[in-house]
């Protein structure tokens, strides 16, 4: 025992000696690597949120605007609308997973400004871990969650088509026009509006271009910046606002539903005969479904749960009130009764003007730019209307794109927070989180009237250009004698009513 204690002392000693010699034997604490900061984890608060907007939009669709539209036409095409408006739908559904959801929200490379790739083509590369970023720094939602929720975008935008030319088109060339125009004039639009690298690519850009030290690193960091804000559609990178498709969805889809009922000509007997809807009934629970859908619509795209989601409700539920409002006396002023189907049309005009607004305006703007837009659509729909003569069966041209392009204009002068407005957001001033940034309304409504323009001639000259196509291959209209009889029968072999 003695000669273990001896051997132990003579060994530490020795190590001591040997530390004191030579000071580099000692054992130091190795110091580890930075570990790199945690990727965000989506907050399951958002994420519910997310999930019931999707089937909020997707209520708008079916049964919402297939009830808005089937009880507008006549009892013998009742079916017919709800047959055209369902199958796009499914459609749609179908061609967002296999290509859209990719050529909307991808890298496009040599041509990313206006549209994107093929790198998540039948959702390559996604799974239940994906995520995508929303609006605010270090706030991710799942991908699946994304993909559904544009996927009801998807949806809808070219169902909104069918009512322009309601009661006389063709079922295969319907199938066939929607399938071209999803394909090469929703998803780019889509694109050229909504896609960006989202908050925290600028605000890393942003910050290593302030940590950078010398001209050498500055250059790097300035091109690295660069690179990211034109990581984005053309239009984002005008710095168009439109929060929730005013451009994307309602001026996309209303100057191709006017094309269309030009290029398709009048109904049978229209001016002549009495061509009424034939259930009012019908039209009023569209429209109501319509509006709850549409919190899903314009609260959704918000992409988040907070106080910017609260506000586009807000101004969804203030905007529509006052668009009927408008509408329901304007009409009783001039024509002497106020109507249901004025009342409405009103509250689906203030939806749509509202929309690309819903998240940058203040309440109080939200409400004078229904006041607005109730007015303007019910002079579009009825005076402006019946001076030129066209057929817009259902008025998706008076309603959705007139209201579009009102509330696209107005988009850029009610974001002003002078008058209620949240103002522009700014995510490089101060990496790391979203401030406000400079704004000048004029500079900031000639880039609103910039985005309408392009949208007005990338849809309307795209979907003559189909429309004509289409109409040279399998024909666009139907037959007079199967007009007359009513797409119902003649299309679909069956009836809305059997009594």
């Amino acid at each position: 025992m003695k000669l273990r204690h001896a051997l132990m002392l003579g060994l530490g000693g020795a190590a001591i000696a040997a530390i004191l010699i030579e000071p580099s034997l000692a054992q130091t604490p190795t110091p580890e690597a930075a570990a790199p900061p945690p990727s965000p984890i989506p907050n399951k608060g958002d994420t519910a949120w997310m999930l019931i907007s999707s089937a909020l939009v997707l209520m708008m669709s079916v049964p919402g605007l297939a009830l808005f539209y089937g009880g507008l036409v006549r009892t013998k095409n009742m079916l017919s609308v709800l047959t055209q408006v369902f199958a796009i739908v499914a459609i749609v559904g179908l061609l967002w997973v296999f290509y859209g959801y990719s050529l909307a929200f991808t890298n496009g490379a040599g041509i990313n400004d206006f549209v994107g790739g093929f790198s998540k083509a039948f959702l390559k590369g996604v799974d239940p871990n994906s995520t995508v970023a929303t609006f605010s720094n270090g706030v991710v939602i799942p991908e699946y969650v994304y993909i559904c929720f544009q996927m009801t975008f998807a949806m809808i935008t070219p169902a909104l088509i069918v009512g322009a030319f309601a009661e006389r088109m063709k079922f295969s060339a319907l199938v066939v026009f929607m399938i071209l125009w999803v394909t090469l004039i929703y998803f780019p639009m889509a694109h050229m509006v909504w896609y960006w690298g989202g908050p925290d690519a600028v605000g890393n850009a942003a910050k290593a271009l302030a940590a950078a030290t010398d001209d050498a690193s500055k250059a790097t960091a300035q091109a690295a910046l660069d690179a990211v804000n034109k990581d984005a559609g053309f239009l984002f990178q005008k710095g168009a606002l439109d929060f929730a498709g005013g451009t994307v969805v309602h001026i996309n889809a209303g100057i191709a539903g006017f094309v269309g009922c030009l290029m398709l000509g009048k109904r049978i007997g229209y001016g002549r005969d009495l061509l009424a809807p034939h259930s009012l009934t019908m039209t009023m629970i569209g429209a109501s479904l319509l509006w709850v859908g549409w919190f899903g619509f314009n609260a959704g795209s918000n992409l988040e749960s907070n106080g910017t989601t609260a506000l586009a409700m807000l101004n969804t539920f203030v905007a529509t009130c006052a668009a009927a409002v408008a509408w329901l006396f304007a009409e009783w002023a001039l024509k002497g009764k106020p109507s249901l189907l004025g009342m409405v049309s009103g509250a689906i005009a203030g939806l749509v003007a509202v929309t690309p607004a819903s998240g940058f305006a203040g309440p109080m703007g939200s409400i004078v730019l229904g006041l607005v837009a109730g007015v303007v659509c019910f002079v579009m729909c009825s005076t402006v209307k019946n001076a030129i003569g066209y057929d817009d069966s259902l008025d998706v041209f008076g309603v959705h794109c007139v209201g579009g392009i009102l509330g696209a204009l107005a988009t850029g002068i009610l974001v002003d927070p002078n008058l209620g407005g949240v103002g522009i957001p700014d995510y490089s001033t101060k990496p790391g989180e979203m401030v406000v940034g400079a704004y000048d309304m004029m500079s900031q409504f000639i880039v609103q009237a910039e985005a309408v323009g392009l949208t007005l001639l990338w849809s309307g000259v795209g979907s003559a250009i189909l429309y004509k196509l289409v109409d040279l291959t399998i024909g666009l209209r139907v037959t007079q004698e199967e007009e007359r009889e009513g797409l119902d029968i003649a299309d679909h072999g069956e009836r809305a009513y059997n009594y």
